[in-house]
């Protein structure tokens, strides 16, 4: 996809700017963006130039990225893609430091966590940065021998350093998954063809049986859910919103049946968008 521009938050190096290569193609324009909400500002249609966004949904280990279903409720944007990106973190220093010389290990604290045994043999300082792809960039600006970075391999090229060690990661089953958005959502020949996943969001009302009755429309045309998320409603306590992924396309019969059904009981319901699924591989393939 050349001269596509893709938005993402982090500085350059980051693993959401690597999700964005391996996803868009590189031949793409990434942007970087100092938050989620810029993200969305960014992505756009105007003066002839179309602007893709690629944010991170869940991570396999540490759950679900909140901020970004909110932001999703609030923006009307859609989803047209999904991504699994396999998150190893490296061990970078500036060129020619040695192992032994390193005292202080910065890194997003996530990142540190996820590698604490390694960190643990290593027996060095764990200095929290605000995140992994800017620790790269601080040993870099710090000309620092004594500090090393936790990033990713991308991190390790755009700021010139040297990988010590790969795979520092405690747990190989370490993805992220990402969705690609768009201001129009993506447009199929055949809906009920191919292998798709719908993402809706919906509410119900506040009594006995609404959530088995919402889930039951999916599970007596049996339609797959491959999560479902619920996130309070600002303002409105104890109230919730449902947001719901499932297999197939939204426009073929179950599917669309599914949530005509759902329509009939729910006083909110948005479908964010139906796109390919991405499967992964085992998640021991990549780690030798």
């Amino acid at each position: 996809m050349k001269n596509l521009q893709v938005a993402f938050q982090g500085e350059p190096g980051a693993y959401s700017e690597l999700a964005a290569f391996d996803y868009y193609g590189d031949q793409i324009k990434t942007i970087p963006c100092e938050t989620f909400e810029d993200v969305f500002a960014a992505v756009s249609e105007e003066n002839g130039k179309t602007i893709y966004g690629l944010l991170p949904i869940e991570n396999s280990l540490a759950g679900s990225i909140h901020r970004n279903y909110d932001l999703m409720l609030r923006h009307e944007l859609h989803i047209i893609g999904e991504f699994h990106l396999r998150v190893s973190h490296c061990l970078m220093v500036l060129p020619g430091v040695k192992l032994k010389e390193i005292e202080r290990i910065h890194s997003h604290p996530q990142a540190l966590a996820q590698c604490e045994a390694n960190l643990d043999r290593l027996g060095v300082q764990r200095v929290a940065e605000a995140d992994t792809a800017g620790s790269a960039r601080l040993v870099r600006e710090w000309d620092d021998r004594k500090a090393a970075a936790l990033a990713s391999r991308r991190a390790a090229d755009v700021y010139d350093l040297e990988i010590l060690a790969d795979h520092m990661e405690d747990n190989p089953a370490n993805y992220t998954r990402f969705l690609a958005l768009a201001c129009n959502p993506l447009s199929v020949d055949s809906p009920e063809d191919g292998d798709f996943k719908t993402s809706i969001v919906f509410s119900l009302h506040n009594q006995p049986g609404a959530l088995f009755k919402a889930l039951s429309v999916f599970a007596l045309r049996d339609i797959d859910l491959t999560k479902i998320e619920s996130r309070p409603i600002p303002g409105q306590l104890w109230e919730y919103m449902f947001y719901i992924d499932f297999a197939g396309h939204y426009q073929a019969k179950a599917g669309s049946r599914a949530v005509s059904n759902l329509k009939e009981f729910a006083p909110f319901l948005r479908t964010l968008g139906s796109y390919p699924r991405h499967h992964l591989k085992s998640v021991y393939a990549d780690t030798t």
